[in-house]
């Protein structure tokens, strides 16, 4: 069973699934590994995450091939992975190797996410991308029906989804614990990188790094600081901002207990921005419509320093409250708390609420879901269809509401046709929503 299903579905469904560990609905691929047969991966992207990544792959079977656009990661992953043939392209890794892979891990800067993951899932690759799933909503829908139609096994990088925490708390919201939900609050501490500014003037490129393998699909500009290894975030080309890189942990909680897909409008305010770098802070604003168990409902999203009123905290009698990055969710019988990035653990008041013991998948860990999944079929809970490319969506939408609001202040609101991947009222953000590659790289097939 999928969060997606209805309150009705849940609840008959939930005395039951105690066993195993977590079953997304949808397609469910044939078994494509023997539960004794190693499974031979790639890992693409070794910097950040890239590092835990390729050792977890290293830890659950063989990693065969390595790709990285810096020689120095590049080199440093050798040392650990011994026997694997290095790439800096990532299409030449595919063109030489892969009859021997069988499955891949992308953790590189948010633009090259879809181009290296649906050229791996078109070749039959089972998945696990880090978040945000893509930089682009397009992208996002795309990697979800790529990996639905290649029946291949995926995982989204949301560490926190096999939280036993996370999982409760969204069960709890299933059973409408907090009565009629209203109003969901969502904040964090990023950006901690620079954000706001202009480029620094060009520069030669490292002799370790290669550039244009660094720019991927992306607009070609010329090499300067600021952009890798990790300020890429704060470049509209490259990144998705402080929304995109965290709210597919933050936010993760309140998307699975209250099903919020497909927001109806979205509205920010900013600091404002020049289009070419991310705003310094941003309050955005989502809408969503009622769906077949709970009614419509706001969620508003803090960034850069900005947090919700310090009053809706004051029946948890925490004076720390609210802290640096946290979820707060209001309904007409109680609210629940849910401080830090991952939701590993929260508080609902009042504390007379009764709360109901709820069943809910275990994971085996969030990376092994995914090794499971390979070997016998069953998603896990983040796989790209029916879980992370619509969170991906409710996220990214966030920004075209963010890029219109360019003035500091209120920006339009932005009516959105979930069903058609458009804007009703505002246009002109076409290649926000569906990018355009550079020659080399392939979106649609």
């Amino acid at each position: 069973m999928a969060f997606r299903s209805s309150r009705r579905e849940f609840l008959q469904t939930s005395a039951v699934i105690g066993i195993g560990y977590w079953v997304a609905g949808g397609v469910r691929a044939e078994e494509s590994k023997s539960p004794n047969e190693k499974i031979q991966f790639a890992c693409i992207g070794l910097g950040g995450k890239g590092q835990s990544d390729s050792a977890d792959a290293g830890n659950a079977g063989v990693v065969v091939a390595i790709c990285d656009v810096d020689d120095r990661t590049l080199d440093a992953a050798a040392k650990r992975f011994k026997d694997a043939k290095k790439y800096y392209d990532y299409r030449k890794l595919f063109d030489e190797m892969a009859d021997k892979i069988d499955a891949v891990t992308v953790s590189t800067p948010d633009h090259n996410h879809a181009a290296a993951s649906l050229l791996a899932m078109r070749l039959g690759k089972h998945c696990f991308c880090q978040k945000p799933l893509t930089r682009t909503i397009y992208e996002a829908r795309l990697m979800g029906q790529v990996a639905r139609e290649k029946k291949v096994q995926t995982q989204m990088g949301n560490q926190g989804t096999a939280n036993p925490a996370l999982r409760r708390a969204a069960a709890l919201l299933k059973k409408n614990i907090l009565g009629t939900v209203k109003e969901v609050h969502v904040w964090t501490n990023r950006p901690i990188w620079p954000q706001g500014g202009t480029r620094a003037p060009e520069q030669p490129v490292p002799p370790y790094l290669h550039w244009e393998e660094w720019i991927g699909p992306a607009k070609f500009r010329p090499y300067a600081p600021g952009y890798h290894p990790f300020s890429w975030r704060g470049w509209w080309d490259f990144g998705t901002g402080a929304l995109g890189d965290m709210a597919c942990h933050t936010l993760n909680m309140p998307y699975a207990g209250l099903d919020l897909r497909d927001p109806v409008s979205v509205q920010a305010e900013t600091s404002g921005h020049n289009r070419d770098s991310f705003p310094k802070w941003s309050i955005i604003t989502y809408e969503f419509a009622a769906n077949d168990w709970r009614p419509g409902l706001t969620l508003k999203w803090y960034d850069g320093g900005k947090l919700p009123p310090k009053e809706l905290f004051k029946e948890f009698d925490d004076p720390s409250a609210p802290t640096a990055s946290g979820a707060l969710i209001i309904g007409d019988k109680g609210k629940m708390y849910a401080p830090g990035d991952y939701c590993d653990r929260f508080v609902i008041v009042p504390k007379d609420l009764t709360v109901p013991e709820v069943e809910f998948e275990r994971s085996p860990g969030h990376f092994t879901e995914w090794v499971l999944a390979i070997k016998t079929g069953k998603p896990a809970m983040s796989n790209f269809p029916d879980y992370a490319s619509p969170l991906t969506e409710t996220v990214l939408l966030g920004n075209l509401a963010v890029w219109v609001a360019n003035e500091p202040g209120v920006g339009p609101k932005v009516e959105w046709d979930a069903a058609n991947l458009k804007a009703k009222n505002i246009s002109g953000l076409e290649e926000l929503i569906k990018p355009v590659y550079r020659p080399g790289y392939t979106l649609d097939a």
